[in-house]
């Protein structure tokens, strides 16, 4: 089988693979990306994202795709209010179209992004299974159906359990102690008309030390909720998620005494719980040149989440794009100035999203998360 090779290849088409391609095509540079999904179809591409002025913005516009991303957005999800336990409303922030945070599906920015590429550039159904360096920047990546490429500059776009990162850094993602578990309620105002109210037109916390209930209402009449809870891996190991109807209970049974409008959120579910462990990597992350290999999203900089980690995974993307496109005949120079901004900026992020864990979680929640929407504002 004959090896063919790639100047810029993409591992992950995510968004910040798919944002680090199409700067690229932007600037006359063709990629390659490979994604393990047999198709863009392959699953859900999970919940609502608020785009941030100061790096999601950013990278979209570099992309050349702001009218398509203001075309998706979701009009008054950025609204947000925090309640107790008994459904008390603490704080009602309504969206006045002021906060720049505008909220889209996470599957309708990846597809502006794909539509936005060549044919040909995102190639489906590319597992990669092992890679290994040859030598002058170059490496070769094997695929789980044997086929092999070779890259002149190969980027780790592939998020959290990257294939790539250990060519640059021995680091692996720990659990925080910190497990999300995922619910959806459909056609919320006519089914579920108490919790939708309770809900209200975006984002709802409802947090108490330790645990607490998020739900965002999406396009579609859609709550999508994250019951947030800070346990051992060995109190979610205990949980049979296969069981739906058993997790369920287990779940709720953390929320006992809780308004029956919240806890509804979990056991009127319609769809099976997903337990989803929060894994970082080392607060600072950061690794020695390489030469012909860099990361970038959570590949790089996998921390807790914030509202924010796309946001980066795009600008990271971005921002390598740049790079290169300013340095066309100097790789090496490009990584450089590329991992010399990445470094600190994944520096202040980590320490911005463990402080939104905090007072999410905390001892003071939710009145640390309360005194943060009265200050300037989320970082």
């Amino acid at each position: 089988m004959n090896t063919s090779h790639h100047p810029i290849v993409i591992v992950g088409a995510g968004l910040g693979g798919l944002t680090l391609a199409r700067v690229l095509h932007v600037h006359g540079i063709p990629s390659t990306i490979y994604e393990a999904e047999p198709s863009a179809e392959a699953r859900t591409q999970g919940g609502q994202l608020d785009i941030h002025r100061d790096d999601g913005q950013l990278a979209l516009e570099a992309a050349g795709l702001t009218d398509e991303f203001r075309a998706i957005v979701h009009d008054g999800a950025e609204a947000s209010r925090v309640l107790d336990q008994h459904g008390t409303v603490l704080l009602d922030d309504p969206d006045d179209g002021t906060a720049g945070r505008p909220e889209v599906l996470r599957g309708d920015l990846r597809r502006i992004l794909l539509d936005s590429l060549p044919d040909q550039v995102v190639q489906w159904g590319r597992k990669v299974t092992d890679v290994q360096p040859l030598g002058d920047g170059r490496h070769e990546l094997t695929f789980a159906d044997g086929s092999t490429v070779t890259s002149g500059l190969l980027v780790g776009a592939d998020g959290a359990w990257s294939k790539i990162r250990p060519l640059l850094s021995d680091a692996r993602p720990e659990y925080i102690g910190t497990t999300f578990v995922e619910t959806y309620l459909y056609d919320a105002d006519k089914r579920h008309p108490a919790t939708a109210k309770a809900v209200g037109d975006g984002a709802m916390y409802a947090l108490t030390p330790g645990k607490g209930i998020v739900a965002h209402r999406e396009a579609g009449d859609i709550l999508h909720t994250y019951v947030e809870l800070n346990r051992p891996a060995e109190w979610i190991a205990g949980i049979d998620f296969t069981d739906a109807a058993a997790a369920t209970a287990r779940v709720a049974a953390e929320f006992d005494g809780w308004a029956p409008e919240l806890t509804s959120l979990i056991t009127d579910g319609e769809t099976a719980p997903v337990s989803r462990m929060i894994h970082t990597l080392p607060d600072g992350h950061r690794w020695d040149r390489v030469p012909g290999v860099t990361l970038l999203g959570d590949a790089a900089h996998l921390m807790p989440p914030s509202g924010d980690g796309a946001n980066l995974a795009m600008f990271d993307g971005a921002e390598l794009a740049k790079a290169i496109a300013a340095h066309p005949d100097d790789i090496e120079a490009a990584l450089t100035a590329y991992e010399e901004a990445l470094f600190p900026r994944s520096e202040s992020a980590y320490a911005d999203a463990h402080e939104v864990l905090e007072l999410c979680l905390g001892d003071r929640a939710p009145f640390g998360l309360i005194d943060l929407f009265n200050g300037p504002g989320l970082p």
